[in-house]
């Protein structure tokens, strides 16, 4: 994704990384779940039977801006 132009500023060539989840029983790793966030019984989301893709994340190294995509499915 060399190529990707940061939707901030304009620049093109974004820096490659990932946002990390290091939640207790995490995997390491942050994941879109379709659908609006809804609240299970004790405070969590209600994540079963939904779709859940791996996020990808790419840094702007002139201003910071980061730009996420939902890729793959996990």
């Amino acid at each position: 994704m060399s190529d990707v132009k940061c939707t901030y500023c304009g620049t093109v060539g974004l820096e490659p990384g990932f946002v990390e989840d290091n939640a207790e029983g995490a995997r390491g790793y942050a994941r879109w779940i379709a659908g609006p966030l809804e609240r299970g019984l004790f405070g969590g989301a209600k994540r079963l039977g939904k779709p859940r893709r791996q996020i990808e994340a790419y840094r702007c190294q002139r201003c910071g801006h980061l730009e996420l995509f939902a890729t793959d499915p996990v």
